[in-house]
């Protein structure tokens, strides 16, 4: 698919509308595939934010809510099908929009923006489904009383968003929150923010009321932090990095404001000597390379059984080799760039280290050859791994993978534990009841058996340890932006009969 000759100059959407950033600036979109500008975004600032989230608190509270926080889940629904089936017709080119944006294979993109649409139908579906479970009935012990339980919208949301899936990773905050009857406020990554901006498009096509979702794109420091610290803001949902997680925490801590955060990994792969190796090879793969390696579950420590690791090693390389590194918008492209410079510097600069501390760089760690422009890292597998190492105990972010061999199955779990990460995990072997245990033993919040990264809307999403806690995804997520009330009756005619009654004159 050729590229389109002018990417779509868009403003801050707020409150239904598009509107400049109240400073006037604007940020470069460059493609990292070829290094070249093509296009801008609107750069918010703390005026921008103050906007958007007083158009979400005015959305949520108008005419009591009953356009939006307190209409029938069937009336939201609405517009979440609504959304889905736009970004059904829109496929090819927000697709096309993302891999210029991120540098992704349009392969992968096109793959995400069905992701994208089956998400917003599943919360749809979960939003009519909300009305049935209010009042649910509890137990109670005595007679006098009737107590009941509602679910309501948590208010006005801030939602923060990585660049690694952009418009994946922002449906998996803005389908649930709306569902739920929030408003929302979504600040997507400066590096990859076009097709979020599409969302407010269609949006403002499908009639969403007014200031459900804004959405405003700039800098994290100029314009995620004034929201994540907003005090009309009733919760953070945020994506990314551990450091910016923890300074949301203590952000969020001022004002006793509840958060939820899926941060960084460093997700182990544990490969026994009962294994198919081929088959075993393409799991391993497709956990670090895939989206080259920009994935927070990435199964970046390769754990292999020693009486495979050779033999597993050799075929992991030619298999490596094999892997059609090229333009993503080419046909049969399985590894573009990654993001931006900053990345690809920031991933050179992990290789380069491991090498200095002793690791071996068995294939991979440059630039691709024929590729002269764009942010382009080759595959690369790293071995003679210590766990004092960086590369061991960091999260790169790139295609980098590193190896380490074990003798028994408790080695195997202690090194796969031994990270201050918890967010994924995987085992491979043919005996289903060690990958039982295992799967039981990982300290993680996800776990893969037999496979690598395979991720469902219907599944709970999230990380123990340093990897973030709150789940994203199946009614988990929708959980995330509801609040549950108690609700209890007296229902007898007599009194009470705790106090004497004072005396009748």
């Amino acid at each position: 698919m050729a590229a389109p000759s002018a990417i779509p100059r868009r403003g801050l959407f707020i409150g239904g509308g598009w509107r400049e950033p109240s400073l006037g600036r604007r940020l470069p979109v460059v493609n990292p595939a070829t290094e070249a500008t093509i296009g801008d975004i609107p750069a918010a600032t703390a005026e921008d934010v103050e906007l958007a989230v007083s158009a979400a608190r005015d959305a949520f509270g108008r005419d009591g809510g009953r356009h939006w926080s307190r209409a029938p889940g069937a009336v939201r629904a609405k517009y979440l099908k609504a959304i889905a089936a736009k970004i059904k017709d829109k496929k090819s080119y927000l697709a096309l929009l993302e891999t210029l944006d991120s540098g992704k294979p349009l392969d992968e993109a096109a793959g995400d923006m069905e992701d994208v649409a089956a998400c917003f139908e599943y919360y749809a579906d979960l939003a009519e489904a909300l009305d049935g479970k209010q009042r649910a009935p509890i137990s109670l012990p005595m007679e006098k009383f009737e107590s009941y339980v509602l679910k309501e919208p948590i208010g006005v949301v801030g939602l923060i968003t990585p660049w690694n899936y952009p418009l994946l990773m922002a449906t998996w905050k803005v389908a649930p929150a709306l569902a739920a009857g929030c408003t929302a406020v979504l600040k997507p990554s400066e590096l990859a923010s076009l097709t979020c901006l599409e969302l407010g498009g269609i949006c403002a096509e499908i009639g969403l009321p007014p200031g459900v979702l804004n959405i405003i794109t700039g800098l994290g420091t100029e314009a995620g932090a004034p929201l994540a610290s907003h005090p009309h803001v009733d919760k953070i949902a945020f994506t990314g990095s551990t450091e910016t997680g923890k300074r949301i925490m203590i952000t969020a801590s001022q004002m006793v404001k509840p958060v939820s955060l899926e941060l960084g990994g460093k997700s182990p792969l544990i490969v026994f000597d009962d294994v198919d190796i081929d088959k075993a090879v393409e799991w391993a793969m497709f956990g670090c390379f895939a989206n080259a390696g920009q994935v927070c579950s990435a199964t970046s420590r390769l754990l292999l059984h020693e009486k495979i690791a050779k033999r597993f090693l050799d075929r992991l390389v030619a298999w490596a080799k094999s892997i059609k590194i090229s333009d993503p918008l080419e046909e049969g492209c399985r590894l573009g760039s990654v993001v931006s410079e900053g990345q690809y510097k920031k991933t050179m600069k992990f290789i380069s280290t491991a090498r200095c501390e002793g690791a071996t760089i068995l294939y991979g760690g440059a630039r691709p050859q024929h590729l002269k422009r764009g942010f382009f890292i080759e595959p690369t597998i790293i071995t003679n791994v210590s766990t004092s190492m960086q590369i061991w105990r960091e999260e790169v972010f790139g295609p980098v993978i590193c190896v380490k061999e074990f003798r028994t199955e408790r080695e195997a779990v202690e090194l796969a534990n031994d990270t201050h990460y918890g967010l994924a995990g995987a085992v491979i072997s043919n005996d289903l009841e060690r990958c039982e245990r295992i799967s039981k033993a990982i300290q993680s919040g996800i776990v893969w058996i037999n496979c690598s990264q395979p991720c469902f809307v219907q599944a709970p999403w999230g990380g123990n340890k340093r990897s973030g806690f709150g789940r994203e995804l199946g009614q988990w997520g929708l959980d995330n932006y509801l609040s549950v009330k108690q609700v209890t009756k007296y229902c007898s005619d007599e009194p009470y009969g705790w106090y004497r009654p004072p005396s009748k004159l």
